[in-house]
């Protein structure tokens, strides 16, 4: 399977970021790319009140370019996530969504894991803007590979990805906004660990550059194998990275290191009643 990640600089327009995202991801497919993978926010990016008012809804204008772009390339689509606007909810979902070959909406993850931390004196609250997702979503791709859905921050917690290996994933997702300070000291670090610890391929599109609200992000998207080793990296702008998936390798990985059938679910148990009795630690 030959698949892309995308990299772009998103800002508040939302009009240049759709046709900036229409360009690359006809390259990707121009390039051979069956599965398309876009960055976190790509519809806009920028202070609160930005990503306030660039919200859409699933029938808004990003997904309906995602359904018509998908279906005329004949693409499986994973169009990053986007503000999401709900009816009757006040808070906003940071949502991605799998559109198959056909334009139809084959899958919608809603980010669980909330960005609230300062980095470098810039505060980032997503959880004032953004209401965290509550479901683990593993979706189908066109030639039935299950691929894990994950954005961003997700990344940070491993728990997750483990869940969706043991749902049968064997490709993970992971658009993100990752800041300029943590692409350069976590990003390539968590993501192989991802790949390593679940035996998975990961497609990690990144932003780049700086973004209105004094926001700044590291780009380096990278596709990477089962054994961790980087098949695809992106330079310092916006462009398409693109990788061919081998799944014998996969295959291979999963039979000479055979982790994940050799778990010890026993073993795991954190639960308050676990830490008391014989040998429990003190």
């Amino acid at each position: 399977m030959r698949v892309a990640a995308i990299q772009l600089n998103a800002t508040d327009d939302v009009d240049r970021n759709l046709e900036t995202a229409d360009r690359l991801v006809r390259e990707a497919a121009g390039r051979g790319a069956e599965l398309v993978v876009l960055p976190e926010t790509w519809t806009v990016m920028g202070a609160r009140d930005q990503m306030i008012a660039g919200a859409q809804t699933l029938d808004g204008q990003a997904v309906s370019w995602a359904r018509a772009v998908a279906a005329e390339l004949g693409i499986d689509l994973i169009a990053g996530s986007f503000s999401e606007r709900r009816p009757g909810e006040e808070l906003l979902s940071n949502t991605s969504v799998h559109v198959d070959p056909r334009g139809e909406i084959a899958a919608i993850y809603r980010k669980i894991h909330l960005f609230d931390v300062e980095i470098d004196g810039a505060v980032y609250g997503e959880a004032s803007t953004y209401a965290p997702g509550e479901a683990i979503v593993t979706t189908a791709l066109e030639h039935g590979t299950t691929a894990g859905l994950s954005i961003c921050f997700d990344l940070r917690y491993p728990e997750l990805y483990r869940i969706l290996a043991l749902r049968g994933a064997l490709l993970l997702t992971v658009p993100s906004a990752f800041t300029l300070r943590t692409t350069r000291d976590h990003w390539e670090t968590l993501l192989r660990a991802r790949a390593i610890e679940n035996q998975c391929f990961v497609v990690a599109p990144n932003q780049i550059g700086d973004h209105p609200g004094g926001l700044r992000s590291g780009g380096r998207s990278l596709i990477i194998d089962p054994w961790g080793l980087v098949l695809a990296g992106a330079a310092d702008n916006e462009g398409v990275i693109v990788a061919e998936l081998d799944f014998e390798v996969l295959r291979r990985v999963r039979t000479q290191l055979p982790t994940l059938p050799r778990r010890v679910p026993a073993a795991y148990d954190w639960s308050a009643a676990a830490t008391v009795g014989p040998g429990a630690a003190r």
